[in-house]
């Protein structure tokens, strides 16, 4: 298979079906969003108050969500003395691809994960779990940490993170509401019952709608990482393995440190769920075992090579 296509200055392939969709959740979104601000402005009469709000929030999580992701992830960044493996894997796989090499960083948890975070390929984080490093063999590694570089390459890193404002957005507007138009009068008239009502209405559709359409843009860039990822190592199996061996230790990671992670999955190598609390396809941030097995055997076969 060729890569003389690029994505984001890099020997990735470029995945014309993935830009498409990122561009299509994006227009969406963002038609989404004009009219719910509008709605606010209308609902609210605080037009200063809402445009700064929204103008902070979407600041924030573009500009810093590497370092909140970090934080909230309990990752440092590690130099190349502390993990020279690591560093060297990533240092090949970035030579391949043709691609500015991001920080490096570790979680110290037993949760066996990888995430990449970052609003660009020059302003990324690659950051991995103690669990994972103890868990996979060095081509299982090469094959996630390819996996992470791909999220970064295509950008789609930045474009979930922002995609995702909409919700986080919707989801404080009824406090909001409530503080500016229920607590900010003397008395709890009719007018203000109807426009509380209407706010917590229009926020709840906002959030369920901008749920729905990251979540399947989630799924789809997941499967792009892996074919990304594959091609780019030439080892699907290695992949495969990967998570296979990843999805079997999750489920045996106890239920409270799973809840404690789960706020991150869109941006996990692999969901932080159990197996007794499966998720309609609807609901997912990633594509089935199955389904990215499949792909994987696909690509083994394309390539001339054995699943």
């Amino acid at each position: 298979m060729t890569t003389t296509l690029k994505a984001g200055g890099s020997r990735f392939k470029a995945d014309r079906q993935l830009t498409a969709r990122m561009l299509v959740t994006v227009f969406l979104l963002g038609l989404l969003y004009v009219a719910f601000i509008g709605a606010l402005l209308v609902l609210l009469k605080s037009t200063l108050l809402v445009v700064v709000i929204a103008a902070a929030l979407l600041g924030s999580q573009y500009w810093f969500s590497d370092r909140i992701a970090l934080y909230a992830m309990h990752g440092r960044n590690v130099t190349r003395e502390e993990q020279p493996q690591l560093h060297g894997v990533i240092d090949r796989l970035c030579a391949t691809a043709d691609m500015p090499k991001p920080q490096v960083a570790i979680a110290g948890t037993d949760l066996p994960n990888a995430f990449a975070t970052g609003r660009n390929a020059d302003h990324a984080v690659l950051c991995v779990t103690t669990g994972l490093l103890r868990r996979l063999e060095p081509d299982e590694l090469e094959g996630v940490l390819a996996h992470e570089l791909s999220h970064v390459a295509h950008r789609d890193v930045a474009v979930i993170t922002v995609a995702s404002f909409l919700g986080v957005i919707a989801g404080i507007v009824v406090r909001f509401a409530f503080y500016s138009e229920l607590l900010g009068r003397r008395r709890t008239d009719q007018n203000t019952l109807v426009v509380l009502a209407v706010v917590m209405g229009v926020s709840i559709a906002v959030y369920a709608i901008s749920f729905v359409l990251i979540r399947a843009l989630s799924r789809y860039r997941e499967l792009a990482a892996d074919r990304a990822a594959a091609l780019l190592t030439g080892r699907p199996s290695a992949l495969a393995s990967a998570l296979t061996k990843l999805d079997g230790d999750i489920a045996r990671i106890p239920n409270k440190d799973l809840r404690t992670a789960r706020a991150f999955n869109a941006f996990y190598f692999i969901p932080a769920l159990s197996k007794n609390a499966p998720l309609p396809r609807l609901f997912s941030t990633h594509p089935s075992l199955e389904q990215r097995l499949d792909q994987l055997a696909a690509i083994s076969a394309d390539l001339g090579r054995p699943a």
